[in-house]
């Protein structure tokens, strides 16, 4: 088998068992930057409204940091992703199947919230935070 047919017969994935593409194949980067960028806005709107008493002018970090997390922890429990995953057709999963529970949405948003952990990908482009806690985003 020659490089170039390997290479295309690789794909995000590929490695866990998923598809390369369709219902439970790995979300890619693009959708994964815009839930993330939608949950943040959501946060940041909440932040403001009940926690800066200045509005705008007096953004406050810490509360929108931690409506962020509150917001990732309950509705990955509950519905298996956060707003922008939902919106973008994205959820959470347990790489090895079954309930997602309560210590991973957890762990995984608390590295989140860390930034860097989901900053470094594997070769399945699943964030550190992700391996760590033994879950990938996939599409649904």
């Amino acid at each position: 088998m020659s490089t170039s047919t390997t290479a295309s017969a690789d794909w995000p994935g590929r490695r866990l068992g998923l598809p390369e593409d369709g219902a439970r194949s790995i979300a890619r980067p693009g959708r994964r930057i815009a839930a993330i960028a939608i949950d943040w806005a959501i946060a940041t709107l909440v932040s403001v409204a009940f926690f800066s008493p200045l509005g705008w002018l007096e953004i406050n970090a810490l509360a929108t940091t931690l409506v962020f997390a509150t917001e990732q922890i309950v509705l990955l429990v509950l519905l298996g992703g956060g707003i922008g995953h939902l919106l973008l057709g994205m959820r959470v999963v347990p790489v090895a199947g079954g309930y997602l529970g309560v210590w991973r949405p957890v762990v995984r948003t608390a590295l989140l919230c860390l930034a860097i952990p989901a900053l470094i990908w594997d070769r399945d482009q699943r964030g550190m935070h992700d391996r760590l806690v033994g879950t990938v985003l996939v599409r649904r």
